[in-house]
């Protein structure tokens, strides 16, 4: 069968992978001049399904009233005159519901414990290398942050995967390197957790697609998608392009190349922060990767650099950097690892996270014969990326997929 993925970034990427694996002929459609031009390149580099939690969860809404009022706060709301995003916050305070969050949470782990197992697959069968490390830390500055995440500690407690809270002293000895003029409270450790450099991943996996078939189309962009005699018409700047079927993995974008054929997805896109410093002196630079929970800013080693990534910012559709941002990401490396980088010349980034308001992707077939997606997968894209990829090819493929889907479709919204 003939199938066309659109997007480029490691979601769309790792697709294209997985179809032609399973002996379907592939083509990649991007509109960017390489794979992983956009949120891919500016990844956290997190694969932590440990970390796999939706957005939305109990006391979230008043958190984001105390950010109203700090110039430095981990997420904003940029109030606009847009149907769209006040939407997206009426539905994602719903799911801020105790039970929803323990559904949506599930669900989420679920498919990010699976994906690493297959990213472990990849790995050893294709041999990559993309810098990556084991082990990722969260990091408490007070006695309060430990308070305000003891409802999760307990969730997992219930669900019989009970965290130790480690002492701060026990914390440094995992991650040395940690300055002693920031404050610690505790915290917690993933040792199977891991880091890596998304946008090297995503080139060495589009090495790999191409080995086995897959075509690359790049700087093209799809307008309209139509089924059309149980094949797919795609309408690209100045052609057209015929398949049997489509996958649409093209990010913050997807909504509206999905909208003309009546699917409507609730999927708005949360801009995110990342700086990148080369590492100036080994020793005191992290050996894998933190979490700052006061500020929502994760911090990773890859390679000869750090990457800081995080903040979000909900109404923002522009492409600035804002100054305020920026400092937030310097201030948290700084914090940790005062004498690890040259903060002084960091590359910073910015762009879209395509998120959904409760939190787990949206995986597999739509109301529309031969089109299907996977999209929204948030923060949590590359922790979920290779587990997606392959259950959208079995769906496509008619095979079962290795795990239960349920809930990670359409459906959850007609429900």
């Amino acid at each position: 069968m003939q199938v066309a993925v659109i997007g480029g970034g490691v979601i769309g990427v790792c697709t294209a992978y997985f179809l032609a694996d399973a002996g379907h002929e592939v083509a990649l459609i991007e509109r960017c001049g390489n794979v992983a031009e956009q949120s891919s390149f500016g990844n956290a580099g997190i694969v932590a399904p440990a970390y796999a939690i939706p957005w939305a969860s109990p006391g979230m809404p008043g958190k984001f009233l105390s950010y109203l009022f700090k110039d430095i706060a981990p997420a904003q709301i940029k109030p606009r005159l847009e149907p769209a995003l006040w939407r997206w916050i009426s539905q994602w305070i719903t799911e801020c519901d105790l039970q929803r969050f323990r559904t949506n949470q599930q669900r989420m782990q679920n498919l990010a414990n699976y994906s690493r197992d297959v990213l472990h697959q990849l790995r050893e069968r294709e041999q990559l290398d993309y810098e990556q490390t084991r082990g990722f830390l969260q990091l408490f500055r007070t006695e309060r942050d430990i308070a305000l995440i003891e409802p999760l500690l307990q969730l997992a407690a219930d669900k019989g995967n009970a965290l130790a809270l480690l002492d701060a002293e026990t914390t440094r000895a995992i991650e040395p390197a940690l300055s002693r003029d920031t404050p610690l409270a505790g915290g917690l450790y993933f040792p199977d957790d891991e880091t890596g450099n998304c946008s090297l991943f995503t080139k060495q996996m589009k090495q790999a697609a191409q080995a086995i078939g897959v075509t690359c189309h790049f700087s093209a962009e799809v307008k309209t998608i139509s089924p059309h005699n149980r094949r797919v018409d795609l309408q690209l700047d100045d052609n057209e392009f015929t398949a049997d079927a489509v996958v649409v993995a093209a990010g913050a974008d997807s909504a509206q190349l999905l909208a003309p054929l009546g699917i409507q997805v609730p999927l708005y896109p949360v801009k995110g922060y990342s700086a990148t410093a080369s590492i100036k002196d080994f020793e005191q630079a992290p050996k894998s990767a933190i979490m700052d929970e006061a500020y929502k800013v994760t911090v990773a080693r890859m390679g000869n650099r750090i990457r800081i990534a995080g903040l979000a910012e909900l109404g923002s559709r522009d492409a600035e950097l804002r100054e305020a941002a920026l400092r937030t990401l310097i201030k948290v490396g700084e914090d940790w690892f005062p004498n690890a980088a040259n903060y002084g010349n960091a590359q910073f980034w910015c762009g879209a996270r395509p998120m959904l308001p409760d939190g787990p992707p949206l995986i597999g077939a739509t109301s529309v014969s031969n089109v299907y997606i996977n999209i929204g997968h948030g923060p949590t894209g590359w922790s979920m990326a290779a587990g997606s990829a392959k259950l959208v090819a079995d769906i496509v493929s008619g095979t079962a997929p290795a795990i239960d889907v349920d809930g990670l479709g359409l459906e959850r919204y007609r429900r």
